[in-house]
């Protein structure tokens, strides 16, 4: 593992790191947010899954999530959303190929050589996290924005019993039923949509996938709101599974990260409430 850069802020220090993977076959860059910490402690971990065109730089640079992360006592984590290079397929599209990754492992060709950010995330990258940083990874939540909402919200329903608390900002709830899922789900598993299920969070609850609680933040001006992201798909699943959905509607906001940055300290609150009690 390679350190780009580091930087304190808020007592603790902020990292940039870039490593070879072994899931997607290139380099891949991530950032990790350490806050002040007694020597030898080991602190819970939120990941976070960022959106279509991003990289971990987004949330890093315009998520403003290290003040509450200092005061919580909370690492926070933020990969790529998907493999790059002059070797890896691309489109010619911004919600397909490099930058849209659907955090899912690709068994179509030619992206399935390099697009496993499935086993990137639940796989590869937490092992080298808790090997170079102090993560207690008995305590560890996930969130995530648009597209890394829709990963957060699909890997923390598949392993409950890795993360006590799982949230999302303006997720993509319903993949296998707007076109960005379409879209991306057909070109990366196929057209067998019985393989899109376990990559849909909607479905995976209709399947019976069983969490206690979910938090979902919704800005009412979204422009993607009625075609792509359809919260109250989740709102209806969660209420017939019984699970507790916290959904906000946030009047006026947007989809951009004025949106994600002014309720991020709130989301913190939730998820460190959760992993520290």
């Amino acid at each position: 593992m390679e350190t780009v850069s580091t930087n304190m802020a808020f007592g603790g220090v902020q990292h940039v790191c870039r490593h070879d993977s072994t899931a997607t076959g290139t380099a891949m860059t991530f950032s990790v947010y350490v806050p002040p910490h007694a020597p030898g402690a080991q602190l819970p971990v939120v990941w976070y899954l960022s959106g279509l065109t991003c990289t971990h730089a987004n949330v890093t640079e315009k998520g403003e999530y290290r003040r509450a992360c200092a005061e919580l006592g909370l690492v926070f984590v933020a990969p790529d959303t998907s493999p790059r290079g002059a070797d890896v397929p691309d489109d010619d599209t911004y919600d397909f190929g490099q930058g849209a990754g659907f955090y899912v492992d690709a068994t179509e060709a030619p992206f399935d050589r390099h697009f496993r950010m499935w086993s990137y995330v639940t796989e590869e990258l937490p092992a080298l996290i808790a090997a170079y940083f102090p993560v207690d990874t008995a305590r560890q939540g996930i969130m995530g924005h648009s597209m890394g909402g829709h990963g957060a919200l699909t890997i923390g329903l598949r392993h409950p019993e890795r993360f006590r608390a799982i949230s999302a900002f303006a997720p993509i709830v319903a993949p296998s039923q707007v076109p960005w899922g379409e879209k991306a789900l057909g070109g990366y598993l196929g057209p067998d949509r019985a393989a899109w299920r376990r990559h849909d969070a909607v479905a995976l609850i209709e399947d019976g996938a069983r969490v206690d609680a979910l938090k979902v933040d919704q800005g009412s001006a979204d422009p993607f709101l009625a075609e792509q992201l359809r919260p109250e798909l989740l709102e209806r699943a969660c209420a017939n599974a019984g699970i507790a959905l916290n959904l906000g509607i946030r009047e006026g906001y947007d989809h951009s990260y004025y949106f994600i940055s002014t309720f991020m300290a709130d989301h913190l609150r939730w998820h460190g409430g959760r992993l520290n009690g």
